[in-house]
């Protein structure tokens, strides 16, 4: 069977890469240390030596709209186009193209239907930012096939953290039972508290630091029922207006474990903190 053999959670902030790429001259000052943290994050990954990405991110109303808008998503072509016009032109993101792994996201989709969830899926999926981002922290050389799968974490109605979570443990129970000899890394972003268009954008901090703090050990020592004791719609709308995408963050705990991560890290930038987990597992999900 395949081997899960990292479960990677982070923010997916998409100006990185062209904050740590500038003129010394015009970067932001924490683009030194924002760089070395992600460089340090990618090892965590590199030393696992995975053969396929199983990639879980959130479509921001490039390819999936409100006329027909699914709460999850599996992509089952053999390659992804990534990147829209808009986010080349804000962000300086190149265009990418993903191979895709046909075979393991049809195994997928039909184990997750097979625990009730009922995945929609696409084999004409294009890829924005919340994938791409972490393929250019984590993974730059964009050499693996990967799995991806949208989760909708914008358009009400939401499906509930509990429902994230147990999205993760289904997520890891379809990896452990593919046949193959595959080494699966599993990769999803999300936010912490986040304003996107409301009065609390740009301020010196994420809109609730209180929040950031609390999530990063929440995650720090896989205490998945404190999550679900205090994480709500409601209170996730109090820390911001997009905070919504720590229901991935919630998503990932479900396929590490839940377990105490093993690597942690934050940087506090202007207006958002950024976050970066990984565990590595101890046991299957049988």
């Amino acid at each position: 069977m395949a081997q899960l053999v990292a479960t990677l959670a982070s923010t997916h902030h998409p100006f990185y890469l062209k904050a740590t790429t500038l003129p010394p001259e015009q970067q932001m000052p924490q683009a030194a240390e924002w760089k070395r943290k992600v460089e340090a994050y990618r090892e965590t990954l590199a030393r696992t030596k995975p053969d396929v990405l199983v990639m879980i991110g959130s479509d921001h109303f490039h390819q999936i709209f409100l006329d027909n808008c699914p709460q999850f998503l599996i992509g089952k072509a053999p390659r992804y186009d990534a990147i829209f016009y808009n986010e080349e032109r804000e962000f300086g993101i190149p265009k990418y193209v993903l191979e895709g792994d046909e075979a393991m996201s049809g195994f997928m989709h039909q184990h997750l239907m097979d625990q009730n969830f009922d995945f929609a899926f696409s084999n004409e999926l294009k890829i924005d930012h919340s994938i791409i981002c972490p393929i250019i922290t984590v993974r730059p050389q964009n050499d693996l096939p990967v799995v991806p799968i949208y989760t909708n974490i914008f358009a009400p109605p939401l499906a509930s953290p509990r429902r994230f979570y147990n999205l993760g443990r289904a997520i890891r129970k379809a990896i452990d039972a593919y046949p193959s000899e595959k080494r699966v890394a599993a990769i999803g972003t999300g936010h912490l508290s986040l304003e996107l268009g409301g009065p609390r954008q740009f301020m010196e901090t994420g809109p609730d630091p209180e929040f950031d703090h609390r999530a990063i050990e929440w995650l720090r020592n896989g205490d998945i029922d404190a999550i679900l004791d205090n994480v709500d719609h409601a209170s996730m709308a109090k820390s911001g207006n997009a905070t919504h995408g720590f229901l991935n963050f919630i998503l990932m705990l479900g396929v590490a474990g839940p377990e105490g991560a093993d690597y942690v890290d934050n940087l506090d930038l202007f207006h958002t903190m950024e976050a970066y987990f990984t565990w590595y597992p101890k046991e299957s999900a049988a």
